[in-house]
C-alpha cells in the first residue's frame, strides 16, 4: 500500500492537529463588568483590514472574510489553489449603548469594549394633566 493513507490516518489526532483559524470558528469571551462588557475574540494571523464589526439589534457581530492565493508567474503549472474563508460570531448584549465602541487588535486578540446604557436613560416621570 504505497502512497495510500492508512484509513486509521486519515481520522487520526494528525488530521485534528492540521485545523487552524482558516478552518475553525475563532473563539471569544464575554465578560460583564458594573458599566461596560468586555469582548475578546481570538484572531491569530487575521489583519484589522480582514475583519468587520457590526453592532445591530442587542447584537454583536463579529466576522472575518479571508482570502488567501498565491500570486507566482509561472507559465506551464499543472496545480494552483486558493482559498477564501468566512466566519462570523455573534453575541447579544440587551442593555448596550453602541454608539459608544471601541475596539483594538493586538497580537492576535481583538478586545472590543462596550459600554451598557444608563438604566435611566429611557425613563422619565410623566405628569398627569
Amino acid at each position: 500500500m504505497t502512497g495510500l493513507i492508512p484509513f486509521e490516518g486519515f481520522f487520526g489526532d494528525r488530521w485534528l492537529q492540521s485545523r487552524n483559524i482558516a478552518s475553525d470558528v475563532f473563539k471569544i469571551d464575554v465578560m460583564e463588568k458594573d458599566n461596560k462588557y468586555v469582548v475578546e475574540a481570538e484572531l491569530p494571523g487575521i489583519q484589522k483590514s480582514e475583519i468587520n464589526l457590526d453592532a445591530y439589534d442587542k447584537m454583536l457581530s463579529i466576522s472575518v472574510n479571508r482570502e488567501e492565493k498565491i500570486d507566482e508567474e509561472k507559465e506551464n503549472y499543472i496545480h494552483r489553489e486558493r482559498r477564501s474563508s468566512s466566519m462570523r460570531r455573534g453575541v447579544r448584549l440587551a442593555d448596550a449603548n453602541y454608539g459608544e465602541i471601541t475596539a483594538k487588535l493586538d497580537n492576535g486578540v481583538l478586545t472590543v469594549v462596550v459600554p451598557k446604557q444608563d438604566k435611566n436613560a429611557n425613563s422619565r416621570k410623566i405628569e398627569i394633566q
